[in-house]
């Protein structure tokens, strides 16, 4: 069965949600982080996921998380 447009928002919503509480438990904050309303306009597609720009230190932090230890 296929998604309603309203449970498409939902998702995407609560996508951006987790990864908002996920990124900042590790210190990284993505102040562009949205779900983007265009697509969230289209139907039959899935909502696209802004993660947005951010600065030069926000990037190299978010790096250093996905690198993890070594």
């Amino acid at each position: 069965m296929a998604l309603t447009a309203r449970e498409r928002v939902r998702a995407a919503e609560e996508a951006v949600r987790q990864l908002r509480e996920g990124l900042a438990r590790v210190g990284v904050t993505l102040p562009s982080l949205r779900m983007d309303p265009l697509t969230a306009a289209d139907e039959g597609a899935l909502p696209l996921v802004e993660l947005g720009r951010c600065n030069l230190d926000t990037a190299l932090r978010l790096a250093a998380v996905l690198e993890g230890p070594r």
